[in-house]
């Protein structure tokens, strides 16, 4: 009888849990988790934010979303994009990203607080931030403080103001300033240090590189780097990223090498999987087009470096965004004088090598998303055919991976896995909380999902016009909450959460002497094994411009 009474009262709490009404149910998709590889049709019951329940049998929910002929994934991940801005949230939805971080540029030190708090409340996606390299050595070398988007938008202006940021070697003194600019950032919560070296070239030591990297290891947090010589050729983007992962072997500390999609590549991302498998959690990011996008004022596009040192033609290789007309020495000339930031696409790798990038294992996709300029007056509902042009990108990175992985018979979870898990995963193996439950289609993650059909799932953004929708993702749903329903995103900017880290009360930065040094030949401190660091700071000779 006992025995009896017990299968009754299991077989009553079975129902009873079967019988649950979740938040969200999502019946018959193909449910897909990198992380576990599991692949099956299932239903998925999403409760209070999270994913309750994925099982075989019968669930009903408060809203029923019909999955059948979709993937339902990981809600995608987007590392790299420089646009988080109210106009861009449809766009970054149709595209079925369900977190947007500027991890590559970031904001000001001071800002990082304020970024979180300007964006808390008014997005239907998360949102995150690094502290950024750049914006910290605008404010000590060029005395630039007006920051208004806290991101990388602010880096338009500053950059059309002065060069100091790029080309100045820091005295000590200064060197000290841009290091306690970047440690405000990340006792404010920032997710990691932001560095746009390759934009300074001779302007930033290889000192002031190892000396924010070991910052950031004090914090347990990732250095992300447009490495030194990018773009470059083969052996000037190898070196380049060997400076930052032989800094972190060093140090013990995370790295991001951004859109490592240039000559080399192969390279590269040998160097990340042998890393990786010594323990060292460094990884890179790629996004799927040959070409790039910056402003026309780029340092690496001088004629000595672009056309000299590298080979490339203008008249093949810059093209303006807005008029899709190529520059030629003379235009660019003309045009720096008028608008030294105006964006530009940048063509520097062969078509064909799209497809070997998404074949890599390990490797997240970053889109590496423009802001739009100008922006005035764009608004959540701007019609996407009245933005102004932009790298596409911007609009179409993520569902085009999908299409190409279609296209050229690889394997989806791979597919899946670059979109989602590649990036969730070594943030969280960093201590990132937040990302040690999302990326993932498992109980108990939070329900950050998205859901595509994998026989029509399309990209639409050109070159020609960056703003179009992908289409193929009709089913979009961030922290529980439902932000799209059949390709219509919904206006809820109560779905958003910020990913950051706790506020600390303390900065961990202190400040770097010269003692024992001389001006010009630096000695070995007695003491360089040091937990707290070496006593020293070779920042270049003093105000020095290159």
């Amino acid at each position: 009888m006992k025995n009896l009474n017990l299968l009754l009262f299991t077989l009553l709490f079975s129902s009873m849990v079967m019988a649950q009404q979740y938040d969200v149910a999502i019946l018959n998709g193909r449910v897909m988790d990198p992380e576990t590889m599991y692949d099956n049709i299932a239903n998925v019951g999403v409760k209070d934010g999270r994913i309750a329940i994925i099982t075989k049998d019968n669930i009903t929910g408060k809203e029923t979303i019909d999955a059948t002929g979709l993937v339902v994934a990981p809600g995608f991940i987007d590392g790299h994009q420089h646009c988080i801005e109210t106009y861009a949230y449809r766009l970054m939805v149709r595209d079925g990203r369900t977190t947007i971080m500027d991890l590559e540029v970031g904001a000001s030190g001071p800002n990082v607080d304020a970024f979180y708090k300007d964006r808390e409340g008014k997005s239907p996606v998360n949102f995150g931030i690094s502290v950024a390299h750049e914006f910290a050595r605008a404010t000590v070398l060029d005395g630039f403080t007006e920051w208004k988007h806290y991101n990388t938008p602010d880096g338009f202006v500053s950059r059309a103001q002065a060069q100091g940021w790029s080309k100045t070697r820091p005295t000590l003194e200064q060197g000290n300033q841009i290091l306690a600019n970047i440690d405000e950032g990340l006792r404010q919560g920032a997710l990691g240090i932001g560095s746009t070296v390759g934009y300074m070239r001779e302007g930033v030591s290889s000192r002031e590189i190892f000396e924010l990297q070991k910052l950031g290891g004090k914090y347990g947090r990732y250095i992300a780097m447009h490495f030194r010589n990018t773009p470059g050729n083969d052996v000037q983007e190898v070196s380049g990223i060997q400076e930052m992962l032989a800094n972190a072997a060093a140090l013990g500390s995370p790295a991001i090498a951004c859109h490592f999609n240039n000559p080399g590549y192969n390279m590269v991302h040998e160097l990340l999987v042998r890393m990786r498998e010594k323990g060292n959690n460094v990884w890179g990011e790629v996004y799927p087009y040959n070409a790039g996008s910056t402003t026309l004022n780029a340092m690496f596009l001088e004629p000595e470096i672009w056309v000299d040192a590298l080979g490339y033609k203008y008249e093949e290789t810059l093209k303006d965004v807005e008029t899709g007309e190529f520059y030629t020495v003379e235009s660019r000339k003309e045009m720096l004088k008028k608008e030294p930031t105006r964006p530009i696409i940048v063509y520097k790798m062969p078509e064909e090598a799209i497809v070997d990038w998404l074949k890599m294992k390990g490797v997240a996709i970053g889109s590496d998303g423009m802001p739009i300029i100008p922006d005035d007056g764009l608004e959540w509902d701007t019609p996407y055919e009245d933005f102004p042009n932009t790298h596409p990108r911007f609009a179409g990175s993520f569902a085009k991976v999908l299409r190409l992985a279609r296209e050229n018979n690889i394997p989806l979870m791979q597919a899946v896995s670059m979109t989602s898990y590649n990036y969730a995963k070594p943030l969280g193996e960093m201590g990132l909380k937040s990302m040690q439950v999302r990326g993932r289609m498992q109980e108990g993650m939070v329900a950050d999902i998205t859901m595509f059909d994998p026989e029509t799932v399309t990209d639409h953004a050109t070159y020609a016009k960056g703003t179009l929708p992908s289409t193929g993702i009709p089913h979009v749903i961030v922290n529980g909450i439902i932000v799209m329903r059949d390709s219509e995103p919904l206006k809820r900017f109560d779905a958003g959460q910020p990913i950051r880290f706790e506020v600390q009360g303390k900065g961990k930065f202190e400040p770097l002497t010269i003692e024992g040094w001389t001006q010009k030949f630096y000695a070995v401190p007695e003491d360089f094994s040091g937990t707290s660091g070496l006593d020293c700071c070779d920042f270049g000779q003093e105000g020095h411009e290159h």
